[in-house]
């Protein structure tokens, strides 16, 4: 049986993540094998490990704010936590992250708006089976993030507080 899928190409998988610092390149390929493994409490987690499984996240920039970026992530390979990881191994970690961000950070980004990882799927597309028509899918951000995004923008950025650690 001839299986579909994000390994070969007829599914995109888009994310829309914000991530401390400021991203350099327009686009970014980051290669990293990923490997699962469970912490003394029993939590599963995924750290890049040569031994892991291959994994494949294509960056692109979207927009630059003082100290962080918004970037696009397609997944080229779907493993658990990839976009996560791949970017917290390139010091570039997800905002609001509670397993691989920037933990004082987002404490105090809590008290400045922002409740909740900054990750979001924001595009998929797929051939239908039946007719082959391309389906593309678009799914804009939560209010509460565009929100957050609005006080990057301000004069007085709420995120300002990265520049201080």
């Amino acid at each position: 049986m001839l299986r579909s899928g994000a390994k070969d190409g007829r599914i995109e998988k888009h994310y829309l993540a914000l991530v401390k610092g400021v991203w350099k390149n327009e686009r970014q390929h980051v290669k990293a094998r990923l490997q699962k493994f469970h912490t003394a409490s029993g939590e599963r987690r995924v750290a890049v490990d040569q031994d892991g499984q291959e994994a494949h996240t294509v960056f692109k920039l979207v927009k630059r704010f003082p100290d962080a970026s918004l970037l696009d992530a397609e997944i080229k390979t779907g493993r658990t936590h990839q976009i996560r990881v791949h970017l917290s191994h390139v010091g570039f970690p997800i905002l609001g992250d509670d397993k691989y961000g920037d933990f004082g950070l987002n404490k105090q980004l809590q008290k400045r708006g922002l409740k909740r990882m900054f990750l979001h799927a924001h595009r998929l597309a797929f051939d239908h089976p039946a007719s082959g028509e391309r389906i593309d899918i678009h799914c804009p951000l939560p209010i509460e993030l565009e929100s957050y995004l609005e006080t990057l923008a301000a004069p007085s950025s709420a995120f300002n507080v990265i520049s201080r650690n």
